[in-house]
């Protein structure tokens, strides 16, 4: 099983990424997928989720009408648009895959990505 992050960068405060994350190897269909980040010094959070089936989304209340996650299940990927930036979005920003219920449970997602780095410059 593979996750493949990708789609980070260096930005400016305001501006837009998008991220991806390739799943192989996993029926993806199966799986609730999950973005997570970690700043440095700062322990992982959760995001956003999208999950199996209806593709129904969770996020966090600080990037609630600024992020948009989507899957493409004959792609088998998630995509993460991420707009209206800021300093504090300044992250490595991993996906991972779960079966779990408990979106924000980092502990309960089986797969991870390797993660991409985003900087957000003020």
């Amino acid at each position: 099983v593979q996750l493949q992050a990708s789609g980070g960068g260096l930005v400016q405060a305001g501006d837009s990424l998008r991220l991806s994350c390739a799943a192989s190897g996993v029926t993806f269909s199966r799986y609730t997928m999950g973005w997570f980040r970690q700043a440095p010094g700062k322990e992982r959070e959760f995001v956003a989720a999208i999950r199996r089936g209806g593709g129904s989304t969770t996020y966090t209340d600080s990037v609630k009408g600024r992020f948009t996650l989507s899957r493409n299940s004959a792609e088998n990927t998630v995509y993460l648009q991420m707009n209206s930036l800021r300093p504090e979005d300044t992250a490595v920003y991993y996906c991972a895959a779960t079966l779990s219920v408990a979106l924000a449970r980092d502990d309960l997602y089986y797969y991870w990505g390797q993660g991409t780095l985003v900087t957000v410059s003020s």
